[in-house]
C-alpha cells in the first residue's frame, strides 16, 4: 500500500512491481494506491500502465468516494476518516477524536492521535483540529516529536544564516563566520555571493 499523489502513478507502480519482481519472483503483490485529497485530475481514475505489449494494473481507492463508517471501525484506520465522504467533516473528526480516546495502549493512541490531526490539516482548520486533540497524548508520539524536532533544526538553521548574513556585512571572515555559527563555509559563502548580489 503507498498513499501518493497522481504524478506519473501508473508508471511508478509498475516500476516497483518489476523492483520487488526482481529480487522476489515468487512473493505475490497486490499493490493499491490511495489519494488523499480529492482532485479533479483523471490521472486518480488510472489504473493500468500500458508500454507497448506491458500492462500491469494496480488498484486505486480515492478517499473522498469512500463511506466514513469504513474509517471508524478500526484503530488504525481513523486518521482517514475525515478525508472520506462525510458531509460534517468536523462532526467525523469529533466521532474519531472519540475513538482515539478509546485506545487502551498509549503509544498507539498518541501516534493515530498526531496522525489524525496531520491529515485533518488537509481539509479543516487548525483550531478545530487543537480543539478536538488533546495536546498532550500528541507530544507522546514518534510523528509529532519527529515534526517538532525538525521544525526546530529548521528554525535553528535559519536563525544562523540570519547571523551570518549581519556578520558578513560587518566584514567579518567567512571562516570566523562558519565556526561561530555552525554553518558550512559553502553556506557562507553562498549567502555572502547573495549579499553582493544584492548589493549590486
Amino acid at each position: 500500500m503507498r498513499i501518493a499523489n497522481c504524478f506519473d502513478m501508473p508508471f511508478r507502480m509498475a516500476d516497483y512491481r518489476l523492483r520487488v519482481y526482481r529480487r522476489f519472483p515468487k512473493k505475490r503483490m497486490h499493490q493499491v494506491v490511495i489519494y488523499l485529497d480529492k482532485t479533479e485530475s483523471e490521472k486518480v481514475y488510472q489504473t493500468t500502465f500500458i508500454a507497448g505489449s506491458l500492462q500491469h494494473e494496480f488498484s486505486v481507492i480515492r478517499l473522498w468516494e469512500q463511506p466514513p463508517e469504513v474509517f471508524l471501525t478500526a484503530p488504525g484506520l481513523l486518521p482517514f476518516a475525515v478525508l472520506s465522504a462525510t458531509e460534517n467533516k468536523v462532526a467525523t473528526l469529533q466521532q474519531s477524536s472519540a475513538a482515539v480516546d478509546k485506545i487502551a495502549d498509549r503509544r498507539t493512541q498518541s501516534n493515530i492521535a498526531a496522525a489524525s490531526a496531520i491529515l485533518a490539516g488537509l481539509v479543516l482548520e487548525q483550531e478545530v483540529i487543537r480543539r478536538l486533540f488533546r495536546k498532550d497524548i500528541m507530544r507522546e508520539s514518534v510523528i509529532y516529536q519527529q515534526i517538532k524536532t525538525e521544525g526546530e533544526e529548521e528554525g535553528s538553521d535559519k536563525k544562523a544564516r540570519k547571523i551570518a548574513i549581519n556578520l558578513l556585512a560587518e566584514g567579518i571572515s567567512v571562516d570566523v563566520i562558519a565556526r561561530s555559527t555552525g554553518l558550512s563555509i559553502e553556506v557562507v559563502q553562498q549567502l555572502q555571493q547573495g549579499e553582493f548580489e544584492n548589493q549590486e
